[in-house]
């Protein structure tokens, strides 16, 4: 069996600890997370209000109308909470 040559290790810059580069910040302050859980539960609720037994009253208000606007106000929730800017610490 042949000996295989050895793969090369990319190597990475350190930084002043000798850590390597890593963003400090992350992308979502803490009103965007809390916006974004807010927007999965309105989801969740407007889908449970779209469950129901197949052999119900399907075309029933709740079921037509209802759900889907409660749907749709979770989605805009959930972009709302993308695009909104973090407020800025000024504890620096």
């Amino acid at each position: 069996m042949a000996n295989k040559p050895a793969k090369k290790v990319a190597s990475v810059k350190k930084g002043k600890e000798g850590a390597p580069n890593m963003p400090t910040e992350f992308a979502f302050g803490k009103e965007n997370y809390m916006l974004m859980i807010i927007g999965v539960v309105v989801l969740i609720i407007g889908f449970a209000l779209m469950y129901g037994p197949a052999d119900g009253d399907i075309f029933s208000f709740r079921r037509i109308t209802l759900a889907p606007i409660v749907v749709l106000a979770g989605f805009v929730i959930e972009v709302f909470a993308i695009f909104k800017k973090p407020k800025e610490d000024t504890n620096n």
